[in-house]
């Protein structure tokens, strides 16, 4: 296998840090918008099998080229999600697998954004999917850990763990720290933003997707390892567009663990206009708002050395079990970041977004996984990707935890199912 990395920030770094270790494939170019940075990354592996470049991820016809010159099977887009339709597009002009870790960006409805979707995210995507597939290529969307590690969570859940699913909720919370500043996020504001002053979506087996207020339906969930109990909120994002489109249930969320803190500047943010994406002249120059927030903040990349604690990825699943019993499980997975900061270089938040591709990858170059067209993780088998997980020392954790879903819910959870059949 021969792999383009578009993008060589935190996560595509950290990529580069994993697959190093690993020996599936032959070549790996590491392109961005700045060349500089990939070649500081290759010189820092001393592994021959990568290569450095320059890319504009804003022109599909710039990715295409770089395709051919390097001659990639498959080209994992590491950059913002704004650049994903000219990736996805050069991928399938030029017949080679595309991964990403975010779908291609939605719009809020015109008129009633909190209550019904507009355009969704994956949208643009999910359109072409007949393309693709008509071509035998194949195009894994939302494969990091949030989209990516959670979907394959509730693949397995639902193929090992349960007889019928209630409720899919993807809770993500940590008790990470940065010393010396703030306010330091400790993944991308750019995608921070996006996702958390969007309307939140939500998926009901009677009602489609819909839309909420932004932070809505706050609960206190309790995360392992040490992290303890974070109060998590509504925010949109990907895992809600693409598990109802291949495992059977009755209700998606995401819940995201912010702080109060945080969701003040994002509030902030929102109210003085600083969260736009559109351009505005400033001293004649044209910049987007939301971009000079990103380049004032510390790179995410940089922070590890000040990070402390663990962060948490996981999927809260209820309904029933084998045994036809109320069951509530939580499949998840950890990264400390002393560890991650030890074993690779990597701050937590981005090396556990980066291993999964790699793993995906992996598994694609072994024929484990296979398919064509537009697909979420959760359209593959889950036990090899898990296998894979405790292969590379980051195995997943299941919690159980008391069912709140009792057996006077079960009649009317399978009257609602049936109905909408």
């Amino acid at each position: 296998m021969r792999i383009l990395v578009v993008g060589t920030g935190g996560v595509g770094s950290a990529f580069a840090r994993i697959a190093t270790r690993r020996s599936f494939f032959d070549h790996c170019a590491l392109a961005d918008y700045d060349q500089a940075r990939p070649e500081q990354l290759v010189g820092e592996l001393d592994d021959g099998r990568f290569g450095a470049h320059a890319i504009d991820a804003s022109s599909r016809e710039a990715v295409v080229a770089l395709i051919r010159e390097t001659r990639a099977d498959a080209v994992l887009n590491s950059v913002e999600p704004l650049f994903n339709a000219p990736i996805f597009d050069a991928c399938f002009e030029s017949g080679v697998t595309y991964l990403d870790m975010a779908m291609t960006l939605s719009e809020p409805h015109p008129t009633n954004p909190y209550e019904k979707v507009g355009v969704k995210l994956g949208d643009y995507q999910f359109e072409r999917a007949e393309g693709w597939a008509e071509k035998g290529l194949l195009a894994l969307v939302g494969i990091g850990v949030e989209p990516g590690a959670a979907d394959v969570f509730a693949r397995y859940a639902a193929d090992e763990l349960f007889s019928e699913i209630h409720e899919v909720g993807v809770r993500d919370g940590a008790n990470l720290t940065v010393e010396g500043y703030g306010f330091a996020p400790t993944f991308s504001i750019w995608t921070t933003i996006e996702e958390c002053l969007n309307p939140p979506v939500v998926w009901e087996q009677e009602r489609g997707w819909f839309t909420t207020q932004p932070f809505s339906e706050p609960e206190v969930f309790d995360f392992p390892e040490g992290i303890g109990p974070v109060e998590c909120v509504n925010v949109e994002h990907e895992e809600v567009l693409l598990v109802p489109r291949w495992i059977e249930c009755q209700r998606v969320t995401f819940k995201y663990g912010l702080g109060e803190e945080f969701i003040e500047v994002l509030k902030t943010l929102h109210k003085l206009g600083l969260d736009s994406k559109e351009t505005i002249p400033v001293k004649g120059v044209e910049v987007a708002p939301r971009d000079v927030v990103a380049a004032a903040l510390p790179d995410p990349a940089t922070l590890g050395g000040r990070m402390t604690g663990k962060t948490c990825a996981g999927t809260l699943v209820t309904g029933l079990g084998k045994d036809g019993r109320p069951r509530k499980t939580y499949v998840y997975h950890v990264a400390d970041n002393e560890t991650t900061m030890r074993e690779y270089g990597s701050q937590a938040v981005v090396w556990q977004t980066a291993l999964n591709p790699v793993i995906a990858l992996e598994l694609l170059a072994s024929g484990a996984w296979d398919g064509d067209g537009v697909l979420g993780p959760e359209a593959f088998p889950a036990q090899p990707f898990l296998d894979k997980l405790a292969e590379y020392g980051a195995a997943h954790g299941v919690l159980e935890l008391p069912s709140e879903f009792h057996a006077a819910n079960v009649d009317e959870f399978r009257r609602r199912s049936s109905s909408t059949q």
